[in-house]
């Protein structure tokens, strides 16, 4: 199996958790993309889902499948969302966010009841930071200070850009990607570091908001749970 083949596999094995009558959070990336193929391939097979995006990418593929997208703050909670990683470390703790959509994709996972990743065996480390950099989601306002602030902390920070200009988030935000030589030691504490910067919107580390990890490996896929 090539790596699209072990992607569509650990989606299409977390998209069999569905139940009809779900609220379902739909993720971004190129793994969450073929569960949102299949969640459309459910709906069409009669499933009454209601389905919450986690980008505006997201949604558009969502409709293109004929998967009607219902706003967050019209919902209670949501029973399971099926989304990917960048890094799968010790105690299900992850690294989300080089898809640019961290924000709304930390938001939806605190939302839901069992939030489910899917991602094939090379998103797996022993700590976290040493494949993947930080993102961090900035306010444009002042975000050479925060940068430095960033730094002042031990984050390498490096402004995320796309076709020579400065990346933009669905929120209108900038990212930097933060490089750690020695990855991540003290998740919670970089965290609450983070987090407490000026500046700061969101971070790419999801702590204690997994459920379920989905891993497919060429000759298996594996499910890892907390």
């Amino acid at each position: 199996m090539n790596a699209e083949d072990l992607k569509r596999a650990a989606a299409e094995k977390a998209v069999e958790l569905i139940e009809d009558g779900m609220t379902v959070g739909l993720g971004t990336g190129s793994t969450a993309y073929y569960a949102i193929k299949a969640v459309g391939r459910l709906i069409k097979d009669g499933f009454d889902l209601r389905c919450v995006a986690t980008s505006l990418q997201t949604e558009r593929i969502a409709k293109e499948n004929g998967i009607e997208i219902v706003d967050i703050d019209d919902i209670d909670s949501i029973d399971l969302t099926i989304d990917g990683a960048d890094e799968v470390g010790p105690y299900l703790h992850l690294i989300k966010g080089l898809g640019g959509a961290l924000l709304r994709e930390k938001i939806v996972a605190a939302a839901t009841k069992t939030e489910v990743i899917v991602v094939d065996s090379s998103k797996l480390v022993d700590r976290l930071g040493t494949k993947s950099p930080l993102p961090v989601e900035v306010l444009n306002f002042g975000h050479t200070h925060t940068a430095k602030a960033l730094a002042d902390i031990g984050c390498n920070p490096v402004l995320r850009t796309m076709n020579g200009d400065a990346f933009i988030t669905d929120g209108g935000n900038l990212i930097f990607d933060c490089g750690f030589s020695q990855g991540i030691n003290h998740p919670y504490h970089l965290e609450s570091k983070i987090d407490s910067i000026p500046g700061v919107i969101e971070n790419g580390l999801f702590l204690d908001l997994t459920k379920k990890v989905i891993v497919a490996y060429r000759d298996r896929i594996e499910v890892l749970e907390k």
